[in-house]
């Protein structure tokens, strides 16, 4: 079927429209180098980045006299998975993945839960004093006693070889308030105001408006606190000394490095009729460092990806009012 004149028209405008465009976006050389170098500095950091947890992964999958001889690089040779499942079977490392797990999840649902409502408490005028409260909650940010009352005080509250001692003191977390605050105070003050008109109280304004609009926000917190409760060994090194059924796995992490560190020391100044017993133990003790640095790493990684949209619409709403 034969073109009509407009139709004519059209493909030719489309033909110039097409010759412009190409015209107008012609990489110049400035360009392409920029964009090579661009391209090759980024390749090269995510390569730094992720290298070292492939090099961690490789070496707890690989026969474990090579790890212990370091001949494990780059590709993973005699592959197993015994390390794990060695690992699983032991019940110091699975009591510590559980109170890690434990503690991590009640806190971080608690700091969330009184992040959320104290922030929302301290925007309204109506509260008692909330310029001295508020303030008085951030001056904490500013002065710390140091470890040794911190120590003597949770002593007094009996919260020395306590699982509570992993919870009560993170609960009220005055940089994640803030930032809640922040966020609330973007949010449109008519909302509050037609859900008064309609009779709603404080309770039920926070429960059905604020904290489905404060989801970005609580999942940011949510991400500190979560990250900060799983890596936190130094409560659990300091205050549960006499409590190793609450031992948290990085604390198990860090008493394994120092095992390594120990028996390093015994295998220069040895004897060679205990060097066979001392060798097996540092290849035991570099397999498990290994494979339980693996397992702490592993349910962050798996987390964060889920909540990075989250992360980053929080963090950016929550900045925009100081």
């Amino acid at each position: 079927m034969a073109k009509t004149a407009q139709e004519k028209l059209d493909a030719k405008a489309e033909k110039r429209y097409a010759k412009l465009h190409k015209r107008q976006f012609k990489l110049t050389t400035g360009d392409i180098v920029f964009n090579i170098l661009n391209y090759t500095f980024f390749i090269v950091f995510t390569i730094s980045c992720v290298f070292p947890f492939y090099y961690l992964f490789i070496n707890t999958i690989s026969e474990n006299s090579l790890v212990s001889r370091g001949a494990i690089n780059f590709i993973p040779r005699g592959i197993h998975l015994t390390n794990y499942t060695n690992l699983i079977k032991s019940s110091e490392i699975l009591q510590a993945f559980a109170v890690s797990i434990g503690r991590t999840l009640l806190g971080t649902a608690l700091m969330v839960l009184a992040s959320a409502f104290i922030g929302y408490v301290v925007t309204k005028q109506q509260m008692w004093h909330r310029k001295f409260w508020y303030r008085f909650l951030i001056i904490t940010m500013y002065f710390n006693a140091g470890t040794i009352p911190w120590y003597l005080n949770m002593s007094m509250l009996g919260l020395t070889n306590n699982f509570m001692a992993y919870i009560i003191p993170g609960i009220v977390a005055p940089y994640n308030i803030i930032l809640v605050k922040t966020y609330i105070e973007s949010i449109p003050a008519e909302l509050e105001e037609s859900a008064f008109m309609d009779g709603a109280g404080y309770f039920t304004i926070f429960r059905s408006i604020i904290w489905p609009l404060c989801k970005p926000i609580l999942a940011t917190i949510a991400i500190f606190g979560a990250v900060g409760h799983w890596n936190s060994f130094t409560d659990s090194m300091i205050l549960m000394q006499n409590a190793p059924q609450f031992y948290t796995l990085q604390h198990r992490l860090y008493l394994y490095l120092n095992t390594t560190t120990n028996i390093g020391a015994l295998m220069n100044g040895g004897s060679s009729a205990g060097m066979d017993t001392i060798m097996q133990s540092a290849l035991n003790a570099k397999t498990i460092k290994y494979t339980i640095s693996m397992i702490s790493i592993i349910p962050i990684l798996l987390v964060y990806p889920f909540m990075q949209r989250y992360f980053e619409k929080g963090i950016m709403l929550g900045a925009v009012k100081g």
